[in-house]
Parts: structure tokens; C-alpha cells; sequence
């Protein structure tokens, strides 16, 4: 299976809730787009401290990180950012990584927006095609 990249646009959570509160302007939401990596081996979602920076988003604390290479390495985590993609979206923390040239889709924000890879067309697909659809048991 090859790389997958997808666009995707990051919002200040806060932001997003000031906004649906009147305290601010739709215009006022602190947010980027980026072409994001697809990483089902990745929990989480990943940024560098530049990102974490236009966003606004305040550290959150710090821990452990396990990267691929097996190197653990103590990274910082933010407050939540709401993660969009096409007419889905999610809200999650993100893993702050120093050096990080791009933007890591992990498993948790995949599984919020309801979406996983299809293997065959090397693309995000809805988990029950168009329709947005949780199981809970």
C-alpha cells in the first residue's frame, strides 16, 4: 500500500465554539488547511509547533511518544482542534511534534470522522460509504 495524503483543515475547538456562542466572527476561527499524511500506524494526529502556533492552541501537558523508529521521545499535547474533512469532522488533541515536516492522520481522528483507507482505491472512504453512521453497544 502506497502513501496517502488527503486535504484536511485544522480549527481552534475554542474558537469554533465562540463563534457558534456569537462571542466572535465565523471569521475569527484561527485555522489552516494542510495536506495531511494518512497514518493508520499513528494514534493520533500530529502537528509541529508552528502549526500549534497559528492555531492557538496552548500546551496542554507533555508525555511519552513512541515513533516508528522505536525512539520514545517526550512530545507536548494540545488543547482540542477540530479536525474537518469533506462533510465530516471531529475534535481531538494533537500530539506537538518537533521537526515534524508534515501533518500525521491518526487512527483516533479517522475513527471520529467515521472513515478508513479503502486499500484498493488508495483513498479515505466513509466507513458505510456516504452516510455518517456510529456503532454504539
Amino acid at each position: 500500500m502506497g502513501l496517502i495524503y488527503e486535504n484536511i483543515t485544522l480549527k481552534n475547538s475554542f474558537d469554533v465554539t465562540n463563534h457558534k456562542r456569537g462571542i466572535i466572527n465565523e471569521s475569527e476561527i484561527r485555522q489552516i488547511k494542510v495536506l495531511a499524511m494518512v497514518d493508520t500506524g499513528s494514534e493520533m494526529l500530529v502537528i509541529n509547533d508552528a502549526m500549534r502556533q497559528e492555531l492557538g492552541l496552548e500546551v496542554d501537558g507533555e508525555q511519552p511518544i513512541r515513533l516508528a523508529n522505536d525512539f520514545t521521545q517526550v512530545c507536548k499535547y494540545t488543547e482540542p482542534v477540530r479536525v474537518h474533512w469533506k462533510d465530516r469532522s471531529t475534535v481531538t488533541t494533537a500530539v506537538v511534534l518537533d521537526g515534524a515536516d508534515e501533518v500525521l492522520l491518526g487512527a483516533i481522528p479517522l475513527e471520529g470522522m467515521n472513515v478508513m483507507v479503502d486499500s484498493a482505491s488508495q483513498q479515505l472512504v466513509g466507513v458505510y460509504g456516504d452516510q455518517i453512521m456510529y456503532k454504539i453497544k
